[in-house]
């Protein structure tokens, strides 16, 4: 048991893993992740993530869109083919509001886009990275580091008592698709 990386609860209903999670908690047992196969209201605070970063993200990307369309616009209107339309000025900015605002809702989009592909590894020609096969399709899976929590039987027993359909200690850390 000491090649033993991971502590594997599967569980086939959510309110059991989620009473798992209260159950290991209470006795100090420090939780590495959960896999789940659909979002859960109230797992994100049970297990202390910090909130997303994306936001600032977001207004990044959006930023960045909504000078360039600007800039775009008063480039080419202004500066590179200035034309004196119905004796209009040449730069109107109330004109420039649809273009602008166009060119920063897709910039936003597709930075997030990318950043959501960057953040989660989702490369091209790269295998998923889970802990059990079961946890993107009917499973409800909390891994626990073996290495940070010594009294394997102890957490064994607390997951088997929390409802958990199977335990299981894995050496590595994900498990490939071959």
């Amino acid at each position: 048991m000491s090649n033993i990386k991971y502590i594997i609860g599967s569980f086939a209903d959510p309110d059991e893993m989620m009473d798992g999670i209260d159950k290991l908690q209470a006795n100090n047992v420090s939780i590495y992740d959960c896999f789940t196969p659909m979002p859960i209201h109230g797992i994100e605070a049970k297990l202390g993530v910090k909130p997303s970063r994306l936001p600032i993200a977001a207004f990044c990307f959006g930023i960045t869109g909504t000078c360039l369309g600007f800039s775009l616009l008063y480039y080419t209107m202004t500066y590179d083919w200035p034309m004196n339309i119905g004796g209009k000025p040449s730069l109107p900015l109330p004109a420039f509001v649809p273009v602008t605002f166009e060119v920063t809702i897709l910039l936003c989009a597709l930075g997030m886009v990318a950043t959501f592909f960057f953040r989660n590894h989702l490369f091209p020609g790269r295998a998923p990275r889970v802990m059990d096969l079961r946890a993107t399709d009917d499973r409800f899976i909390i891994a626990i580091d073996a290495n940070d929590n010594a009294d394997h039987g102890k957490i064994e027993s607390l997951l088997k008592e929390a409802g958990a359909v199977e335990v299981k200690y894995n050496e590595r850390k994900y498990v490939s698709y071959e």
